[in-house]
Formats: C-alpha cells, sequence, structure tokens
C-alpha cells in the first residue's frame, strides 16, 4: 500500500482512551479491547497515570503485534502511548 494512502488511514481512524485512575491488568485489558475494535492502521492514543503501565503496555502490545509510535510523560504523573494497529 502506498505510504499516502496509509497515513490517510491512520489520521482517519484514530481513537483515544483514557485509562487514568485503572492500574495493571485493567489498563492493558482495556487497551487490546480498544485496538481490537479497530481496522489495520488505525492508531490508538493511550492516556494513562499508572507507571507500571508504561512499561507493560507497550510490550505487550509488541507482543501482539501491533507498532508503538510513541511513548512519551506528559505530566508529573501522566503518559500518552500511541500505538498503530499492524495486526488482527
Amino acid at each position: 500500500m502506498p505510504e499516502e494512502v496509509s497515513n490517510r488511514m491512520e489520521v482517519e481512524q484514530k481513537k483515544n482512551l483514557d485509562i487514568r485512575g485503572l492500574v495493571c491488568p485493567y489498563t492493558f485489558v482495556k487497551a487490546k479491547l480498544a485496538i481490537e475494535d479497530m481496522e489495520l492502521g488505525g492508531v490508538l492514543e493511550i492516556v494513562l497515570d499508572y507507571p507500571e503501565a508504561v512499561h507493560n503496555i507497550p510490550k505487550s502490545m509488541q507482543d501482539h503485534g501491533q507498532k508503538v509510535l510513541k511513548v512519551e510523560q506528559t505530566g508529573p504523573k501522566e503518559w500518552v502511548i500511541v500505538v498503530r494497529k499492524e495486526k488482527d
């Protein structure tokens, strides 16, 4: 698929998931269910505040064949993880 078409798909299907206040394993369960509902190429942006999940979610997403695009701390106790769906 041409890169420009791929980028258009990502822009068209972007989903935000706010899981602040949740702890593991609920953080990953919510993220996994959200990405399963998306089309291939879709981008999921996850906002969280549980430090352990900052390491667990990206690792688990990669283990399940998804592409982690970004992990960024946005506040003293807040992070954003961006994942692209690469596999059903």
